[in-house]
């Protein structure tokens, strides 16, 4: 897809791969909504663009709908989704107070898996309605996964089951979506820097990107960024997650 002159929708886009994404669709000539639960940094990133700003949870269907449809009025219906919004808890399933809370659990998956889907809903049903692009296109959706989805760590039950959620949504809406003309991708991110790391300690960082096999470090939201923008630009590429991680496979803990 040339993605010049089209509308696009970016989740959790007020800072890290979001952020990232977002600015690299405004440099092809996109027209950006950047969603975003911290709308007052999404305005910042969206006036640096040219974007248009809009607060959204992503696990509510009503902000959700109501967040989509101010970018239609403010772009033109959405042709392109990228899912960045997400949370990574940690907790043991039994730790030192017993057993994990369920409503934390609960949560995780809500935002990270049902918020995915619930933007897939939203975004393919409005491209759904415009007219073909060059090749048949009608739109492409992005979602974040990431390698905990294949080998989550201790501590990470919740996040890892969310974003094999995200991992298993990709195949069957794809295939789906095939007769609209909706490509539907994931990515699977290793070690980024990103807002979710930048609490550690350096001695903590330094040790978890030497773990990459190569390039030795974390990565940098524009190349995940950089990835989005090949999805979109191949149409071959439809239902598949791709992991980008250095080669990295994380052990138990």
């Amino acid at each position: 897809m040339k993605v010049r002159g089209i509308a696009a929708v970016v989740t959790g886009a007020a800072s890290g791969l979001g952020a990232a994404t977002a600015r690299a669709l405004a440099a092809a000539g996109a027209r950006v909504a950047l969603l975003d639960l911290n709308a007052e940094a999404a305005a910042a990133v969206a006036g640096e663009i040219g974007g248009v700003a809009l607060a959204c949870d992503v696990a509510d269907a009503g902000s959700a709908e109501a967040a989509v449809a101010r970018a239609a009025a403010e772009h033109g219906v959405a042709r392109i989704l990228v899912n960045c919004a997400g949370i990574c808890p940690a907790a043991k399933v039994v730790g030192r107070d017993g057993p994990a809370s369920l409503d934390a659990f609960a949560r995780v998956v809500q935002i990270n898996l049902v918020g995915t889907f619930n933007m897939m809903r939203l975004v393919a049903a409005g491209a759904a309605g415009l007219e073909p692009l060059e090749g048949g296109e009608r739109g492409v959706i992005v979602s974040t996964a990431s390698i905990a989805a294949y080998e989550g760590q201790i501590g990470q039950a919740g996040y890892a089951a969310s974003k094999a959620g995200v991992v298993g949504l990709t195949l069957p809406v794809a295939r789906e979506l095939a007769s609209l003309g909706i490509r539907v991708c994931a990515v699977a991110p290793g070690m980024f820097a990103t807002p979710m790391v930048q609490g550690l300690p350096d001695e903590v960082r330094a040790s978890l990107g030497a773990a990459v096999p190569f390039p030795s470090r974390f990565g940098r939201p524009d190349e995940y960024a950089q990835l989005v923008m090949a999805i979109l630009a191949n149409p071959m590429l439809n239902g598949e997650t791709i992991r980008l991680d250095g080669a990295l496979r994380m052990q138990a803990r």
